[in-house]
């Protein structure tokens, strides 16, 4: 790697390189409780809302004890609107509370409550799983994607997850556009905050500019 791609993916991270389930305060494993935790955050980022709103929306369902499907499944509909108000997740709030029970709800019925059993009916397949997560009521492709870019660093399989944002950015910074060449330029522990960045530095409006300016 040249010096000023080095100095660029430096600043990056430093900048930019703060993984979703991080700010959630989920410690990502591959358990079922937090594996959860990161499907719920990735419903809650799947409509136009705020990253930092949907966020604290998430931080707010798990403080109220909803960190599991069983325990988001049994709060009442009127539980989760609460906590979704308290985050200011405001004109969604109740169509996300009916989508994330009926979502634990399948959870529960399909995998038993366990994602790694979403994974085994995948048979591994990057795009297996990615239909399957869209399965699962309010998920899109955008959802699908923060899911697998977070996520790959418990399931191995999903590397190297970049999707056209980060690679859109990648390339504004003048860095590599594939995934493997990107997965190059950090270690593997490190991928889901490097895809994380670049999605930042694409929907900022002058991020690219501060990186170059500064590299």
């Amino acid at each position: 790697m040249t010096q000023p791609r080095r100095t660029t993916v430096r600043r990056l991270m430093d900048q930019y390189g703060r993984t979703h389930a991080d700010e959630a305060g989920i410690t990502l494993r591959n358990t079922p409780a937090p594996l959860y935790q990161l499907l719920t955050l990735c419903v809650l980022f799947s409509v136009r809302i705020k990253a930092d709103i949907a966020v604290a929306a998430a931080r707010e369902l798990f403080r109220a004890g909803m960190r599991t499907p069983r325990a988001m499944a049994d709060a009442t509909w009127q539980d989760r609107v609460d906590a979704l108000g308290r985050a200011h997740y405001r004109r969604y709030d109740e169509s996300t509370a009916t989508a994330l029970g009926a979502g634990a709800e399948l959870v529960l019925d399909r995998y038993r409550g366990d994602l790694r059993r979403l994974r085994d009916a995948a048979d591994g397949d990057p795009g297996r799983i990615r239909e399957l997560l869209r399965e699962v009521p309010r998920i899109g492709p955008v959802g699908a994607d923060i899911f697998c870019r977070e996520a790959q660093t418990v399931w191995p399989e999903l590397r190297p997850a970049f999707d056209d944002r980060a690679r859109h950015a990648a390339s504004g910074l003048g860095l590599p556009t594939t995934p493997q060449a990107l997965a190059g330029l950090v270690d593997p522990d490190d991928l889901p905050r490097l895809a994380a960045a670049l999605v930042r530095v694409e929907l900022s409006t002058d991020a690219v500019d501060d990186l170059l300016k500064t590299g």
